[in-house]
Formats: C-alpha cells, structure tokens, sequence
C-alpha cells in the first residue's frame, strides 16, 4: 500500500542558511559539478533570442542568469518564488534590470499568465509537491505558454528506488519523502493528458535526472 502524502511532508520551501548559501550548498552536495550541469541543461533548453521565459522557482537567480545569455539583450524572463531569502537575492540580483524581474507567487496557485511565454522552466520544485499541487502546476504552465512553447522541468528522472544502488536509496532518505512518489510517477503520460507532446528528453547523473520538455499543443479537449 502506497503511503498518503500531506503538504506537510514537502521540504521544497528552502529558508534560513539554507537559502542563504544555496548555491555554495548545491555546488557542495554535487561534488563540485553543479555549475557544469546547470549550465549543460540551461544549454538544453534550445532559448532562442527573443523568447519570453517563466521560471517556477527563481532561487537565488543563478539559473535565470544563465539562461539570459542565451536571449542577446532581446527577450524577458520572469521569475516566481516564495522564499523570502530567495527572493532578496535574485531582486539583489537583477535590480534595475531591463527584462529580468522576480515576484512573490506561489506556483500551485492561479496565475495571471495566459499565453505569454515560449518557454516555462522549474527546476527540482516539481518532486516536492504533492499529486494534487503538481497538476495545477502542469497547468498553470499550460496556461502561461503560447501554443508550440515548452514546459521545461528538469528534475529526478523515473526509476525504481528499490531496485537502485544502496547511495541512491540512502540519498533519498534525506531528501523530500514526496520524492520517492515522484520517481515513480510516469510525468510523460500525465503531460499527455495535459496538453503536451513533442517530448526532448536529456538523461544526466547515470539518468537518476532528467531535462524534460514537453510542447503546448495547438488544442487541448
């Protein structure tokens, strides 16, 4: 019998030192390889200049900076977070800056972006929510795309913890308890049903990760 999740269990809001120092922290839990990843799949992403750009979950804009290289000085990116330290320092970040800006959003919640941006990016926010508040993310980003953009989510990849190598199965049990139901969770199909297709998928870390995109589709019944 599969375990009930509650909102309770989710530890995807990062406060306090954590949030603080998230980046130096990222960059240690990976062994030094983080800044290669992250700059790997943003490369991954295909941004074209020009696009206009939604980010669930801005963090400390580290991601946000590194997809705006990609734009040419021609474009907008939007970033939406919570945390009050997060926050601080991506608005530190990108003060003053043309078409970069964070907001305070709740990304499970209704948004006011209909058909705006060519691409919808989050990363490693999706696993820490329950069934229920990724679905209303799924189509929260539906939403907020022009037909054709892409729902981009890099995150765990699916595979059966059980059946993994015992350093997997111990890093899982200091992550998020939703994360355990999110490898399970077949996210192509469920987007199907959504109103995406046209999937890319990029495989990283042995593929326990992945960089998903999924197109908007033309029609949605």
């Amino acid at each position: 019998m599969n375990p009930t999740y509650t909102r309770s269990d989710s530890k995807v809001e990062v406060t306090g030192l954590e949030a603080r120092h998230y980046d130096f922290f990222m960059n240690l839990i990976t062994g030094g390889t983080y800044p290669f990843f992250i700059r790997r799949t943003i490369g991954e992403m295909q941004i074209q200049p020009g696009n206009d750009i939604l980010v669930f979950g801005a963090g400390t804009g580290r991601n946000m900076s590194l997809m705006n290289r990609y734009l040419s000085g021609n474009g907008r990116i939007l970033g939406l977070d919570i945390g009050p330290e997060m926050l601080e320092q991506a608005q530190r970040r990108f003060a003053g800056h043309p078409y970069i800006a964070v907001e305070n959003r709740r990304i499970e919640e209704s948004l006011p972006y209909e058909n705006e941006f060519d691409k919808v990016f989050i990363s490693f926010v999706l696993h820490g929510l329950i069934q229920e508040d990724r679905l209303k993310v799924v189509a929260n980003a539906r939403r907020a795309l022009r037909p054709g953009g892409e729902f981009i989510i890099l995150d765990y990849n699916e595979f059966d913890l059980k059946q993994s190598p015992w350093p997997v199965r111990f890093a899982f049990k200091m992550e998020c308890p939703l994360a355990t139901d999110f490898v399970g969770w077949d996210l192509q199909a469920i987007l199907r049903k959504q109103g995406f297709d046209a999937f890319r998928v990029h495989p990283h870390y042995l593929g326990y990760v992945r960089l998903l995109a999924a197109s908007k589709t033309r029609s949605h019944s």
